[in-house]
Parts: C-alpha cells; sequence; structure tokens
C-alpha cells in the first residue's frame, strides 16, 4: 500500500459516498486506475464494508454503556460460550477481551435506562458471570469511524 492507496483511504473514510471521479480528482489520479486502486483495497480486505452513519438520538439508540465484565472461567470452551452469548444481542456494538483488571468490555447501545435493564437481564441469564459493571456515557465529546492513515509511510 503506497501513499496514494492510503489518500484514498482517507477519502473514503470521511465520505464514502463519493465517487471515483470525485476522489480521483483529490489525488490527483485518473479516474481508472483509481477506481482499480480501491476494487484492489476491497478485495485485500482493507476497505471491510462500506456503511451509512446514523444519528443515535433520531434513531431512539442514545443511550451508550460501557459494560465491564469480570469472570473467573478463562478457558477456550467458555470463552466461546461467552462470544455466542453476546455476540448475537443487537445492542452491542463493540466487543473487547481486555488485559488487566477487567476481563471483557463491551459497548452496549440502548433506549433508555429500562431497555438497559432488559440487555442486563438477558446478559447475565445467557452466561455465568462473576462480576458485571455498568457505566453509562454522559455526554459523547468525541465519534470517529475513521483509522488515522499516515499518508507519508
Amino acid at each position: 500500500m503506497d501513499s496514494t492507496d492510503r489518500k484514498i483511504l482517507q477519502l473514503l473514510q470521511a465520505d464514502a459516498d463519493q465517487t471515483v471521479k470525485q476522489i480521483a480528482a483529490q489525488i490527483p489520479l485518473s479516474v481508472t486506475p483509481c477506481w482499480k486502486r480501491i476494487q484492489k483495497l476491497e478485495k485485500d480486505g482493507v476497505i471491510r464494508a462500506r456503511v451509512a452513519l446514523l444519528d443515535s438520538g433520531k434513531v431512539n439508540a442514545a443511550v451508550t454503556v460501557f459494560v465491564a465484565i469480570k469472570t473467573d472461567q478463562h478457558t477456550t470452551e467458555w470463552m466461546e460460550r461467552f462470544d455466542r452469548a453476546v455476540s448475537d444481542l443487537p445492542e452491542v456494538m463493540e466487543i473487547y477481551r481486555m488485559s488487566g483488571e477487567v476481563d471483557y468490555l463491551l459497548r452496549v447501545v440502548v433506549s433508555s435506562i429500562e431497555a438497559y435493564d432488559r440487555f442486563y437481564k438477558t446478559l447475565v441469564d445467557r452466561i455465568e458471570l462473576s462480576n458485571v459493571t455498568s457505566s453509562f456515557a454522559m455526554e459523547q465529546i468525541k465519534f470517529t469511524t475513521a483509522l488515522p492513515i499516515n499518508i507519508e509511510v
């Protein structure tokens, strides 16, 4: 991947709705080579998907909860069960296995405290956990989906 590919990635992360012609003009590059580069980035899995980002408040999903989970079980079998237990819950936006005091960290998005309580009850019914600590986000200071791309590399 060269600096031209990185610039294409920056432009697509800023606005994936741009046409190939618009992207090519900003690089600058002609349309066909730009299109071929984008196709290769998609084929290689660098570009995983192009999605629409929604306004959480307008779709009734404005409550963000960070859920810290501790467990006393660390077997592969338990981790696979945990993955199955949480991965299909639509409220779970992200799941991380952590180092340190917390074993797993989930970012959960719900419509209300009551909706979170329903989510919590579903979660603890699905898998045994040692401790679950929930922290509610009071304000979102920064949100981005754009990964840092260093053009000069």
